[in-house]
């Protein structure tokens, strides 16, 4: 493996100004890291310039961008053509009110979206952001089932493990919120089992256990009521629950199941669309097209935000009546400097061939991860595309997690970071990169994981041996 030098990464640099300021005035969003683990103990980064996969911060130091931003930038760092249309649209017209107005930029992007997403998904409401869409998936297919005589259809199945954003509703559906101090949370929502080929609810290896959750799925709705369940949600392909991909007679149960009792389905697209799984849907690995989906990430790979609800027309029909128009008004939604990044982006993607190059060398990045069994605290290695993750366990036989605030956990997340590595250590290690990812770029990341975990793993040497 390709050998790593810590020297220009890890080298203690002055501190920035920069650093100082944001110490004393900004509010990071982070929940997995504490304060002074944040502005202490070389936590925060403060990055002033960006190219392709890599990253400078205001040290100088360089980074190797491991998780696209947040699973986000899929086209690579520092295009400055999106930056132009931005630039250009918000010299044209930047803003428009929601409401009742738009721009031609949001127009365009509106039936290219119509035109890319699976089957026959073709309206369009824009959001902001991800945790938006869902907010925005969830009143629509209240008020759609409501339109559609099921006035009590106000319930939302979801999955343990979930993730689906931070506003109050998205957060009620997340299996990770806080009780603590968030809750109560949102009326009618419901967990049931994820497809997970790991440690598996049922106990159950591969296809079995993924036809179980979907039959947990049925007995779910019956146990709450067909006439008061108004959607099941989930991501094809659950980022936050480890990056299992599930068997395809999944979904097509899944598909079947909602069908059979009147449930809207919601396919959660934010993290998996626009390339990221080595499709330009997740969906598309499974045949199966949702009633709703929610987009955003991806859409302009960070480059403004924004975000999407897709819908079928099934869906939609009932919003055309007179007095029934959607209760949800976003004042950033389809913002016109937005729309014009998402369709340079989603032109890039395409001319470019970088969702059939996220395909590829998505399969040498699993490839090389694979290598990395030989490590005991390796537990398993999967996803698929650029979306793939290491599952950190203290004995492989019993596949015992360590905990997100384990020593090990923190400490390890601390040496990749050290080596130039930008990633996310907790259960599981992720390795997301940007579409645009090279071979060398991968072996360096195999390289500062290996490192980082042998380093580790001796510091922690009798611990693991007793799990043993």
């Amino acid at each position: 493996m390709v050998s790593i030098s810590t020297s220009s990464s890890a080298a203690t640099l002055d501190r920035s100004p920069f650093e100082d300021t944001a110490t004393n005035h900004l509010w990071f969003h982070g929940w997995d890291m504490d304060w002074e683990e944040l502005t202490e103990r070389e936590g925060m980064k403060i990055f002033a310039r960006a190219k392709n996969t890599t990253l400078y911060d205001v040290r100088g130091r360089e980074y190797l961008d491991g998780l696209a931003g947040l699973m986000v930038v899929n086209v690579g760092h520092g295009r400055r053509e999106i930056g132009e249309a931005m630039g250009y649209q918000a010299g044209e017209i930047a803003y428009a009110a929601s409401s009742n107005y738009t721009t031609i930029p949001t127009v365009k992007l509106s039936e290219t979206l119509a035109r890319i997403t699976p089957g026959d998904l073709d309206r369009v409401f824009f959001c902001s952001g991800g945790s938006e869409a869902v907010e925005t998936a969830l009143k629509i297919a209240k008020q759609a089932q409501a339109l559609r005589g099921f006035p009590r259809r106000y319930k939302v199945i979801a999955r343990r493990g979930s993730y689906h954003g931070m506003t109050m509703g998205a957060l009620s559906l997340t299996a990770g919120r806080n009780e603590e101090f968030f809750g109560p949370f949102m009326y009618g929502v419901s967990h049931i089992p994820s497809p997970n080929h790991f440690v598996n609810d049922f106990e159950l290896e591969g296809e079995a256990g993924d036809i179980m959750c979907a039959k947990f799925l049925e007995q779910e709705i019956i146990n709450q009521g067909p006439e008061s369940v108004a959607a099941f949600i989930g991501e094809p392909i659950s980022t936050s629950n480890g990056d299992h991909v599930p068997s395809p007679i999944y979904w097509k149960m899944v598909r079947e199941i909602c069908d059979r009792h009147g449930v809207f389905l919601i396919m959660d697209e934010i993290i998996n669309g626009f390339g990221r799984t080595g499709k330009l849907f997740a969906s598309e690995h499974f045949g199966v097209v949702p009633d709703l989906m929610t987009i955003a990430k991806g859409l302009s790979s960070g480059y403004a935000p924004i975000a999407a609800v897709v819908v079928r027309p099934s869906v939609f029909e009932g919003f055309k009546n007179e007095g029934a128009s959607i209760g949800h008004l976003l004042t950033f939604g389809g913002h016109a400097v937005a729309t014009a990044a998402a369709n340079k982006n989603i032109e890039i993607l395409f001319e470019e061939n970088l969702i059939e190059r996220g395909a590829e060398m998505g399969a040498y990045l699993k490839s090389q991860l694979e290598l990395l069994r030989s490590h005991p605290t390796v537990g398993d290695v999967r996803g698929i595309g650029m979306m793939t993750c290491l599952d950190l366990v203290k004995n492989q036989t019993g596949k015992e997690a360590w905990g997100t605030r384990h020593p090990f956990i923190k400490n390890l997340g601390e040496a990749v970071h050290g080596k130039g590595l930008l990633t996310r250590v907790w259960n599981q290690l992720h390795v997301c990169p940007p579409l645009v990812v090279t071979r060398d770029e991968i072996d360096r990341m195999i390289a500062i994981i290996d490192e980082s975990l042998t380093e580790v793993e001796t510091e922690f040497a009798a611990e693991i041996a007793a799990a043993a």
